[in-house]
């Protein structure tokens, strides 16, 4: 039985980061929790002694691949990535975006993603303690993207001898088989459903073994956590915790990490974001043989192929190189003045991915108030989904969700028009801003991209860009601003001049 992975939740936070926490989640404008998530019960920081359900031994794994130092400044060769960009190329590989260009005079000067598989000279800087260059899984099948099209999560598991079968998951709405369940975690936050399952299956035998071991009746995931019983808010937290490593990843914002028994770790350069993702997630719990067993060959791979195939057989890279953004306009009406109050912040869940920014309507009064102001259609395209407090608009017009530019619409009392399959046009009503759906301490519109399943960040290289007005992102989440023609406005919740701003302007 594969009863692996145990996992713990916030593990060791220091009192100053619990303060710093506390304080974002009181300053913010919205914060998307799942639904069934009752904030007066349990806090997403808290944490309550967590207990580990008992491991079963595990085989002993020879060290996993290193590389040998390198000369200053030498010139190595590595092949582009899905989601590569030279800024944070430079970090991984401890030189410069000029260094990089300077050896590469075919990259061209506007690029936003580097194309995959595109050969290149790095110079590298060589730093000790860098982590094993073995990948677990490509990063396509690590988000709910084009891959994971047509894949039927309850058929899959109904097929398997696992214990998973029988389970349910339970919301404050409604009662959800397994592969519901997680297909409703997987397309809340974008994380391959597969993924999932194979995590799962490593952790307790979900899919393999006909009983469940010792305690994965409660924690069906393996996490012994206050707040965090029962298969869908397992998932739930798995999923968030695996969107921040992967996200921060992307960023560039991940140059190393720490281990339970105090080693640090560097991520190998030529690593993958999933990859990575995945090593950091394992390190948070478990440690030696274990930690190497998980990131090898033989552990969560191995787990995954035996499901799904070789992950690596027949790639079709989600992110294409210079991807580029179509055509958006604001989401609000013409006439009057809205208010920039939420920077790049996360586009679903807590953390990274910052993939949202939010407005809010003219008022005369602050919180959540009704308003009768118009969220509308930043583009054409198809409703794909249409639920209380949200919608999601398919730019491709393909009708699905996985592929091709979305925009998530948040906190917006939908119009009775939008519905699954609505056809709409570029300035068409969406719905009211409100405060419905998630945590909001005032009325607003959230609104968050995703290309081919992948959170696009509002303030990356493919930042968001409505009418011209292009954001900047801040120092911290939902801070930032709006820049057009040498004119700038700063998100604040204030609805001062400088954060205010119409269409046509």
């Amino acid at each position: 039985m594969q009863n692996y992975l145990f996992f713990r939740i916030l593990l060791r936070l220091k009192r100053p980061v619990i303060f710093a926490l506390i304080i974002v989640l009181i300053l913010t404008g919205c914060l998307p929790p799942p639904p069934g998530y009752d904030p007066n019960q349990v806090s997403p920081i808290e944490t309550a002694s967590p207990t580990l359900l008992s491991p079963t031994p595990k085989p002993q794994v020879t060290a996993l691949p290193t590389r040998q130092p390198l000369s200053p400044g030498e010139l190595v060769d590595y092949n582009a990535q899905t989601g590569d960009t030279l800024d944070v190329l430079a970090v991984r590989f401890n030189t410069t975006i000029a260094e990089i260009r300077s050896a590469n005079p075919i990259i061209p000067q506007e690029v936003t993603l580097l194309p995959p598989g595109m050969p290149m000279k790095i110079p590298i800087y060589y730093l000790p303690l860098w982590g094993s260059p073995y990948q677990i899984i490509p990063d396509e099948l690590f988000i709910n993207g084009p891959a994971q099209v047509g894949f039927d999560t309850d058929a899959f598991i109904n097929r398997q001898p696992g214990w998973l079968k029988g389970f349910h998951g339970y919301t404050s709405e409604e009662t959800l088989t397994p592969g519901q369940t997680i297909d409703r975690v997987a397309l809340d936050y974008s994380v391959s459903p597969r993924l999932l399952l194979a995590m799962m299956e490593y952790a307790t035998g979900a899919l393999s073994q006909p009983t469940p071991p010792d305690g994965a009746e409660e924690y069906p995931a393996g996490a012994v956590q206050r707040g965090y019983s029962g298969l869908y808010m397992q998932l739930i937290w798995v999923a968030n915790n695996l969107n921040n490593h992967y996200y921060d990843i992307r960023a560039g914002l991940v140059t190393q990490f720490d281990h339970l028994d105090g080693t640090m770790e560097r991520p190998d350069p030529w690593q993958n974001a999933a990859s990575v993702a995945l090593h950091m997630f394992y390190a948070q719990f478990v440690t030696g043989n274990e930690y190497l067993r998980a990131i090898s060959s033989v552990g969560l791979a191995q787990t995954y192929a035996s499901l799904f195939g070789d992950p690596w057989k027949d790639r079709q890279p989600h992110l294409p190189g210079s991807l580029r953004q179509p055509k958006l306009q604001l989401p609000f009406q013409t006439g009057k003045y809205w208010t920039f109050t939420g920077g790049p912040h996360t586009g679903w869940g807590t953390g990274a991915p910052f993939a949202a920014i939010d407005f809010a309507p003219p008022a005369g009064a602050s919180g959540c108030i009704e308003s009768d102001e118009w969220a509308t259609a930043v583009a054409p395209g198809v409703i794909v989904r249409a639920e209380p407090g949200l919608a999601v608009l398919d730019l491709d017009g393909d009708g699905d969700e996985h592929t091709g530019w979305t925009i998530l619409y948040l906190h917006t009392i939908l119009d009775a028009s939008i519905v699954v399959g609505k056809k709409v046009k570029a300035g068409d009503i969406i719905g009211h801003p409100s405060c419905e759906r998630g945590r909001a301490t005032g009325t607003h519109v959230h609104i968050a991209r995703k290309f081919n399943g992948e959170w696009m960040p509002a303030g990356g290289a493919i930042p968001f860009n409505l009418e011209g007005w292009v954001v900047v992102p801040g120092k911290e989440a939902y801070l930032g601003a709006l820049t057009k023609s040498g004119r700038t406005i700063t998100a604040c919740t204030c609805s001062d001049h400088n954060s205010q701003l119409k269409i046509g302007e």
